[in-house]
């Protein structure tokens, strides 16, 4: 469960956006600029709203009012950048343990996530030898080993081929099956909201435009298939 609003004036550009959910996958949709990565940012203790409250799971992160900023380190949060972000001097291992390093000594989450990804044949690889689909899958495992209580995307396939788009998008399916880690997902492709979702929010210019549950969003928003 999530619970956020924030309000927060940037130069030329103000956010006022609230949202509740309670769902597995949620997804914030919208166009460049909507305010998206600055939900994400705030969620995630990189952003300070100027007002504004960030509930996740009943523990409270963020509440401007009361005098409550949970430090990043402390908010057990696994993002996951449109870049990939991985240390270029750490091999493939090296940059999963970072994320598994608060758990250090439990092998069999590291097992469990490089099976899932099937990262085992990339482990003693520099990420300069990588595929895009390649890093970002090795991100995500990243993430994962931090064992966190909420999973941020942002724009998780952009920049990718066709191919390695549609492969890592597989596995953001099975880690939604298997593992179950409440997902915040941000993009401007519907296919992928379609493919991952349980509900939507759109965002416009730095505000709340509608809530979808996901099947009234692939209606609006997905094309039907052409016949044959």
């Amino acid at each position: 469960m999530i619970d956020f609003a924030m309000r927060h004036a940037f130069a030329d550009f103000p956010l006022d956006i609230a949202f509740r959910a309670d769902v597995r996958t949620l997804a914030l949709f919208g166009d460049s600029g909507a305010g998206k990565t600055s939900v994400l940012n705030a969620i995630a203790g990189l952003l300070e709203p100027q007002n504004g409250r960030v509930v996740l799971d009943d523990r409270v992160l963020f509440d401007r009012a009361a005098g409550i900023d949970v430090p990043v380190t402390e908010r057990r949060i696994g993002y996951v950048f449109q870049d990939g972000r991985l240390f270029p001097h750490l091999d493939v291992r090296a940059n999963l343990l970072y994320g598994a390093r608060s758990r250090r000594g439990q092998a069999a989450g590291f097992d469990a996530i490089v099976a899932l990804l099937e990262l085992a044949p990339l482990l003693a690889r520099p990420p300069t030898t990588l595929s895009g689909g390649e890093r970002q899958r090795v991100a995500i495992g990243r993430a994962l080993l931090a064992a966190p209580r909420a999973l941020l995307l942002d724009e998780p396939l952009t920049g990718l081929h066709a191919e390695a788009r549609r492969q890592v998008l597989d596995y953001l399916r099975r880690l939604k099956r298997e593992l179950g880690v409440f997902t915040v997902l941000v993009t401007h492709h519907a296919d992928e909201v379609a493919a991952l979702a349980d509900e939507v929010v759109l965002l416009a210019a730095g505000q709340v435009a509608g809530r979808l549950a996901h099947d009234a969003f692939v209606a609006r928003f997905v094309p039907a298939a052409q016949p044959a």
